[in-house]
């Protein structure tokens, strides 16, 4: 009607709204594939860098920046619950509460290794550096579901704080580390300057982290009695930067690539999440 009336506002308005309409629907699609049980939840996401020092250390940093970015741009909220600084640079370790809704469901698809090529910023002859850091997501468990934690199966250690936080921070024994007997699963936060507040941190942490571990274990005797399926492999390199020779960012999982190297460090990880979320193999492994 509008264009046969040449009504060129009337045009802009239905091309501007057609728009909008086909990112809800595409939003709506890939909202109908998260209908995992822990989907929906708030994430709770760490990086540690490989081996390698300063260069690790610093490539950690720049995925932590990424992923800070993308929670940006889809409206959630970030809470750092541990930071520990590098010596030179970048960081040893990060822990991130991300909340929103689905945030578990669409970062669930950056667990793995995430591999980095490029001219180091740090060697004198301008070499070449390949550099690895991992990446873990797990869902934040709710306060109505049930992880028994037994005051003997755990030691609370406190320690003083390092890195940002100010120099409060560092004259008391503010930091918290818990220590799981029976998995060997160790949290830690120092984020806060009030013990109190890391050790209920630290608590989440755990509690969460013992969630996944005995959901994989589930998840593992389910595979074992369906052997056609494929095995669930955490620790497999998933997504490689290249910023030397060339530029490209490639998921190995999905084939999905890109050559805006840029637009991936400021959060525009959506194609490599679809794709990944899409993956008609992904879903027959389960």
């Amino acid at each position: 009607m509008a264009e046969s009336e040449k009504d060129e506002s009337a045009i802009q308005a239905v091309a501007e709204q057609s728009l909008v309409l086909a990112s809800e629907i595409e939003d709506f699609e890939f909202k109908s594939i998260l209908s995992g049980e822990d989907d929906v939840k708030n994430a709770i996401l760490e990086i540690h860098p490989g081996a390698g020092g300063t260069e690790s250390q610093d490539w950690a940093q720049m995925l932590l920046r990424m992923y800070l970015r993308y929670s940006e741009t889809k409206g959630y909220q970030t809470d750092i619950l541990d930071f520990q600084a590098g010596e030179e640079a970048g960081i040893k370790s990060v822990t991130v509460e991300i909340k929103g809704e689905y945030a578990f469901g669409y970062l669930k698809a950056e667990s793995g290794v995430h591999r980095l090529v490029r001219i180091s910023p740090f060697d004198f002859n301008k070499r070449r550096h390949t550099s690895f850091a991992s990446v873990y997501v797990i869902p934040e468990v709710e306060d109505n579901i049930s992880v028994e934690i037994r005051d003997e199966e755990i030691r609370i250690d406190t320690f003083r704080a390092s890195g940002a936080g100010g120099q409060n921070v560092n004259k008391v024994s503010s930091a918290v580390r818990i220590t799981h007997f029976p998995t060997g699963i160790v949290v830690q936060c120092q984020t806060e300057r009030s013990q109190h507040k890391n050790k209920e941190s630290a608590m989440k942490i755990l509690r969460s982290r013992l969630y996944q571990h005995y959901a994989e274990i589930e998840r593992a005797k389910q595979a074992q009695k369906e052997p056609d399926k494929k095995k669930i492999e955490w620790g497999s390199q998933i997504r490689s930067y290249v910023f030397h020779p060339y530029n490209m960012v490639k998921d190995h999982r999905t084939g999905v690539e890109t050559s805006d190297v840029q637009g991936v460090m400021d959060g525009d990880l959506d194609k490599f999440i679809y794709g990944y979320l899409s993956d008609p193999e992904r879903k027959k492994s389960g």
